[in-house]
């Protein structure tokens, strides 16, 4: 599972370095990634200190650090 859930977290990574900041939904949604694959790859960035939080209203968004 640790290699599928590196594949997930460099397709986020990849996502935000040419996207920017987004929400947890969009990057789910374009990556193709599934819930909870997106979930344990956000996991997996935070623990290595690579994404920032923010809230905009009700909206959670990933930022790389």
């Amino acid at each position: 599972m640790s290699n599928t859930t590196g594949d997930a977290a460099g397709k986020i990574w990849q996502y935000l370095d040419t996207h920017g900041s987004s929400s947890v939904s969009k990057v789910t949604k374009e990556t193709g990634l599934n819930k909870n694959e997106a979930q344990r790859a956000i996991g997996w960035l935070t623990k290595e200190d690579k994404l920032d939080f923010e809230m905009e209203g009700r909206t959670e968004l990933l930022s790389l650090k």
